[in-house]
């Protein structure tokens, strides 16, 4: 039989130490910047597999725990890629003159694109000038006087034989403010109303019949009139048109043969000088159509307000200062962030629009590079991850106002012609994320085909340590802190040990080293340090902690002065100190627990009292069945277990969940069937599986911890009797505190080690378990024989009843036996 000592755990079992041997440099200062990724071959592979794949849907999505350097790694990767490839091509909107409603999209080389902008400014500029000097010649002159010339005879030569016709008919064709009339005359002289009505009937009723006439001949002059001036207006266009053709054509085709290997942009300023010529009047100084036309006279030029938008060129995407290929990281990537917006303005009381209007988003700018988003902000954005794949899908970006789809007014807006899209998109996410996504979205598969699994942790190898002291050192060279002592480097290994609560094993979870290391950096400067040592590190640890144990401190206080009770001197039989772990936000800490069972006659049921009241969770419920079977297989197997038995979590008064407790709730089971006390010095963690065996359990440490500040702060302090008894196998899971070690090296705590329950059972009472003989039984004064022997009571005590029972029954039946 083993002794209780042989379980005990040594202090080098409790903290795996950094050897700064190891290093074999003074200080980080001496150290290269770290070039290399720590612990990712795996990932390093999938991202080079992902840039190099140029296939349609080989998007890549990087997941991994928070902090372990998804996206510095992949922006290092993407930095060098991008630098050897070509720049992409600019991109801008410019004015559909057939249909205003759908710009047109021009791509153009880098640079291009303001360069066509500035070209279109300076020709519009110069049409300014070049079309009023143009308008200002003797010729176009001498064509405007003659064409106006023309129509004024063609005027007068209607008008004169109008009023000849009248004559003839004895009537005067007068001009009124309201046009021309017609008048009777007798004698030479028109005849006034009172005249007219003296006149004879008959001559009255052939003078009506005469003005009517002439009205009729009247209304058809007019229309001689107005063909006349519309071929007069038309032959002005005309000339017009020839005069604007030459002002204009030498300086549309000086700028279409600059841009004539461009073909969309050669016809697009085909485009501009057909529309210039179209609206010339345009290019007229206003005041030349504000001047009153004379009388009769033609006017060349109405009225107008001028508007040169329409040739203005709206640059999207301007890569004239970007070298190799864009890398975009969208931290919003709220819908119109993402494909782009079409913006409204607010005119005379109403929303407007024009293709100057539309704004890029951050595919337009990824576009023949790459973008980084962060998978959950986007599935968080209303619309956005549907835009996103409808991009990638169909390998195109069209930006669309929301309000046409969504809202319930129709409201005129814009429809851009869509840019083709060819970008590597990056999705950062957790990995419960990913594998959410591959199973509820179909598309997810097909769009994203590259798995980029970034790990978080590293195997603690002599290599990997110095790769941890250079990364040290690039940070503190990057922020410009104090370099890192060998001995400081050393402790923050140490410290990625105890966050993964590993001792084989380095976290890479960066950013929380990355932290420790500027704190650090703080401790040694308030200490007057021109380098940051392992007391430095152990002070940043120390005051993180202050910072956030309040809670904590409080809880232990409510233990120490009697509210929340728990024993750590003397023995109690079916009483137990269980530990569980406690967080609030990122600090979390362990605290002890009492756990009581009771057992008595019944028909084989343990009642986990946290269920019944609705505060134990699934996996606490599981241990607590896997504990009960136990019971029932190991003790009197050939009998039915006559036991009713009930365990709780005394003033526990949240939620319960976990199986971590699921042996100490066995122990106290024990305890109280066999009646062998429990040292109440003792803490317990660990599960257990229905053949008796202890299973490891997660929080090793802050459990242990936990305990130990409950014994030191209680009256009496550490007693040299107390510590923690834990899982075997969670023995390389311990980085314990310092101040922990030195107790255990000093003998005032302890922390065992176990593997079965048997073996615990000995560890807490002292009292040997017992195994079977080869006659099938335990050992008496066994713990275990003094369970077996309880339940074959119970049993024995059951049957007696049941027997008692049927004897009742029988009795009963028989009075019921009619009399013959």
């Amino acid at each position: 039989m083993s002794s209780v000592q042989s379980f005990a755990l040594s202090p080098e079992q409790l903290f795996r130490t950094c050897d700064v041997n190891l290093f074999d440099f003074e200080t980080t200062a001496s150290l290269p910047d770290l070039t290399e990724v720590i612990g990712q071959p795996r990932a390093v592979e999938a991202i080079r597999f992902g840039i190099g794949m140029r296939g349609q849907g080989y998007n890549m999505f990087a997941l991994g725990p928070s902090g372990a350097g998804k996206s510095t790694t992949i922006r290092q990767f993407l930095v060098q890629e991008a630098a050897r490839q070509p720049v992409p091509d600019d991109w801008c909107y410019v004015h559909n003159f057939k249909q205003p409603d759908k710009p047109r999209a021009l791509r153009l080389p880098a640079g291009m694109g303001t360069a066509l902008r500035k070209d279109m400014k300076q020709l519009i500029d110069d049409l300014k000038i070049r079309i009023p000097a143009a308008f200002e010649s003797e010729d176009y002159e001498a064509h405007k006087q003659e064409v106006e010339r023309q129509l004024r005879e063609t005027q007068e030569r209607i008008l004169a034989s109008l009023r000849r016709q009248a004559e003839a008919r004895g009537l005067t064709m007068l001009k009124t403010p309201s046009g021309i009339a017609f008048a009777p005359v007798a004698k030479g002289q028109i005849l006034n109303p009172e005249q007219f009505q003296q006149l004879p009937p008959e001559m009255r009723n052939k003078i009506e019949q005469d003005m009517a006439a002439m009205e009729a001949e009247l209304q058809a002059a007019v229309r001689d009139i107005r063909q006349a001036e519309k071929q007069a207006m038309e032959q002005v266009r005309q000339v017009n048109r020839q005069v604007a053709a030459v002002a204009v054509g030498q300086h549309i085709s000086e700028l279409r043969d600059k841009y004539a290997q461009w073909q969309q942009v050669a016809d697009y300023i085909d485009a501009v000088g057909e529309d210039v010529v179209e609206n010339v009047a345009d290019f007229q100084p206003a005041e030349r159509g504000e001047q009153p036309a004379p009388s009769g006279m033609l006017p060349f030029f109405v009225p107008h307000e001028p508007s040169f938008q329409r040739y203005e060129v709206n640059v999207i995407v301007d890569h004239a200062a970007t070298q190799g290929a864009p890398i975009v990281v969208e931290d919003n990537p709220i819908y119109q962030n993402l494909v782009g917006a079409i913006e409204y303005k607010a005119t005379m009381g109403a929303l407007v629009t024009d293709f100057t209007l539309i704004k890029p988003g951050a595919l337009h700018r990824a576009n023949g590079g790459y973008l980084i988003l962060d998978a959950l902000t986007v599935l968080q954005k209303p619309l956005a991850w549907e835009a996103l794949k409808r991009a990638l899908r169909t390998r195109q970006i069209t930006v669309e106002a929301l309000a046409r789809e969504y809202s319930l007014m129709t409201t005129a807006s814009l429809e851009p012609e869509p840019i083709p899209l060819d970008v590597k998109v990056v999705l950062l996410g957790e990995p419960m994320l990913y594998y959410a996504l591959q199973g509820a979205d179909p598309d997810f598969g097909e769009l994203f085909k590259v798995e980029v699994d970034f790990a978080g942790e590293v195997e603690r190898t002599p290599e990997n340590c110095a790769l941890y002291g250079r990364f040290v050192a690039t940070v503190t060279r990057r922020e410009g802190l104090r370099p890192f002592h060998r001995s400081g480097v050393a402790r923050v290994v140490e410290q990625a040990s105890r966050l993964l609560e590993n001792q084989d094993r380095l976290s890479i979870r960066f950013r929380t080293i990355v932290d420790l290391v500027r704190e650090a950096d703080y401790w040694a400067s308030q200490r007057g340090s021109t380098v940051v040592e392992a007391i430095d590190v152990q002070q940043a640890l120390d005051k993180g902690t202050f910072r956030a144990d309040r809670v904590r401190e409080r809880t232990l206080q409510e233990i120490v002065n009697g509210t929340m009770l728990i024993d750590v001197r003397g023995e109690k039989v079916g009483q137990i100190n269980g530990l569980s772990v406690s967080g609030l936000g990122g600090f979390s800490w362990g605290q002890p627990t009492r756990i009581t069972a009771r057992t008595r006659l019944g028909h084989g049921t343990v009642v986990d009292i946290e269920r019944e009241v609705a505060l134990g969770g699934p996996l606490h419920s599981k241990g607590v069945l896997i504990l009960s079977n136990f019971l029932a297989a190991r003790y009197t197997p050939e009998e039915p277990l006559s036991l009713s038995a009930s365990l709780v979590f005394e003033q526990s008064y949240g939620g319960v969940d976990g199986d971590s407790a699921s042996s100490a709730e066995l122990y106290a089971l024990l305890s109280d069937l066999s009646g062998v006390p429990i040292k109440q010095s003792i803490a317990v963690t660990g599960s257990i599986n229905q053949k008796g065996e202890v299973q490891p359990i997660g929080g090793v440490n802050e459990k242990i911890e936990g305990f130990f500040d409950v014994c030191r702060l209680m009256e009496g302090g550490l007693t040299g009797e107390q510590g923690v008894m834990i899982p075997r196998t969670n023995v390389r899971h311990l980085m314990l505190r310092p101040d922990v070690v030195e107790a255990v090296r000093a003998g005032k705590f302890h922390v065992w080690a176990v593997s079965t329950i048997d073996e615990g059972i000995e560890v807490l009472t002292g009292t040997p378990a017992g195994a079977r003989d080869e006659t099938g039984q335990f050992p008496e004064g066994t713990v275990n024989r003094r369970v077996e022997d309880r339940l074959r009571y119970l049993a024995e005590r059951a049957r007696q009843a049941g027997e008692k029972d049927k004897s009742a029954d029988k009795e009963q039946d028989s009075k019921k036996e009619p009399r013959m």
